[in-house]
C-alpha cells in the first residue's frame, strides 16, 4: 500500500526563538525540537519531504560578507541561499536521522541542493520590493546604493535595507531526483529558502539570479508536481484565527476554498505572517482539485502536528 506524502514546510525564523538564542548550536536545539514532532509522522507511516525557510540565515551571511568586505569578496545572493541550504539541511539530516533511529526506524534522510526556476519577465525583477540584510542608516545606504548597485528602502522605521526581487516559482527543478528518493524510502531535505532562484536559456542554461522566493509558495508548487497528499505549514500558533488580538477573536478548525477567500478580502490575515502560509495552500488544494486529487493543507504549531492529524487542533484547508 502506498504511503500518503506530505510536504511540511518550516520557517526559518523558527529555529531562532529571540535574539539571544541565534548562535548555530541555538539553532541546531530548535530543530531537534522540530524534528522530535516531523518524526512523529513518519513514524505514524507518512511520506515526507521536509522544506525549510531561511531568512534570518541569509541574512547573517550577507552580514558577515559586509563586515569583511575589506578582506574577502561578497558571497552573491544565489549562493547564500545554497549555503543556507547545506547548514540547515545537515541540522535537520543529523536531528532527523537520530530522532528516527531512536524510535527504530531505519530511514535515510537526504539534502537535495534545490534550484527553482523563475522567468526574466517575471514583474518582481522590475520593482524589487523584498527586504534582506542587514539594516542601514540612510547615508550608508545611499553610499551602497551608488556603489554596489543596489536598491533600498525604509523598513519600519528600523532602519534602510536592500531589496531584491522576489519572484514566483515556476519549477523545482530537481523534482524527479526528490520523487525517486522518496520512492526508494528517503526522507527528503528541499527547496530550502524556496529554492535557488534560476533562469534557464532557450539553450536550456542555468543561471543563478540575485532574487528570493517565498518559501511557502516554492512548497506548494513541490506539493503539485509531486502530487502530494498534505502541505503542512508549522508555525507559531496551534490554530488560525479571525479578528486575531481581539475581543472577538475565533480559531478556526477548517477552511473550505471559498471561506478561505472571503476571508483574505476581509483582510482577516496578515500580509507578513498568516496570509502567505493560506495562499500557499489555497494554491495546492486547488491544483490538486483541478488535477483529480484529494489534497488538503493543514495550518499548526510543530508542537501540535500529531494532535492536528488525528483532527483535535490545527486549522485544515479543503476543498
Amino acid at each position: 500500500m502506498t504511503k500518503p506524502l506530505a510536504i511540511v514546510a518550516v520557517g526559518g525564523n523558527a529555529l531562532i526563538r529571540d535574539d539571544q538564542h541565534d548562535s548555530i548550536p541555538d539553532q541546531y536545539d530548535a530543530v531537534v525540537e522540530s524534528a522530535r514532532h516531523i518524526a512523529d509522522m513518519i513514524e505514524a507511516g507518512w511520506d515526507l519531504v521536509l522544506t525549510h525557510g531561511n531568512g534570518p540565515q541569509v541574512g547573517f551571511i550577507l552580514r558577515r560578507s559586509e563586515l569583511a568586505a575589506d578582506e574577502v569578496r561578497p558571497v552573491p545572493l544565489d549562493y547564500a541561499v545554497g549555503d543556507t541550504q547545506g547548514a540547515i539541511g545537515y541540522m535537520f539530516q543529523k536531528a532527523l536521522s537520530n530522532a528516527l533511529r531512536r524510535r527504530g526506524i531505519h530511514r535515510h534522510v537526504v539534502t537535495v541542493v534545490t534550484q527553482t526556476r523563475v522567468s526574466r519577465d517575471d514583474p518582481a525583477f522590475l520593482k524589487p520590493g523584498k527586504p534582506i540584510g542587514a539594516f542601514f542608516d540612510e547615508a550608508t545606504a545611499r553610499q551602497r546604493e551608488s556603489s554596489l548597485g543596489w536598491t533600498l528602502m525604509e523598513d519600519a522605521g528600523r532602519g534602510w535595507r536592500r531589496t531584491v526581487a522576489s519572484p514566483q516559482p515556476l519549477e523545482i527543478m530537481e523534482r524527479e531526483v526528490i520523487a525517486t528518493l522518496l520512492a526508494q524510502g528517503c526522507v527528503v531535505i528541499a527547496c530550502g529558502g524556496g529554492g535557488i532562484p534560476v533562469l534557464v536559456d532557450e539553450h536550456q542554461q542555468i543561471f543563478g539570479v540575485e532574487a528570493v522566493i517565498d518559501k511557502d509558495l516554492a512548497s506548494a508548487l513541490l506539493a503539485e508536481q509531486l502530487g502530494a497528499d498534505l502541505l503542512l505549514i508549522p508555525t507559531g500558533v496551534e490554530q488560525v484565527a479571525i479578528n486575531f488580538g481581539k475581543p472577538d477573536q475565533r480559531w478556526l478548525d477548517t477552511l473550505s476554498l471559498a471561506e478561505a477567500q472571503e476571508l483574505i478580502s476581509q483582510n482577516q490575515f496578515g500580509a507578513g505572517s498568516m496570509l502567505p502560509k493560506v495562499e500557499a495552500i489555497m494554491r495546492f488544494v486547488t491544483h490538486s482539485r483541478s488535477h483529480g486529487g484529494h489534497g488538503k493543507g493543514l495550518i499548526t504549531s510543530p508542537e501540535a502536528i500529531k494532535r492536528a492529524l488525528d483532527r483535535k487542533t490545527g486549522t485544515w484547508i479543503t476543498q
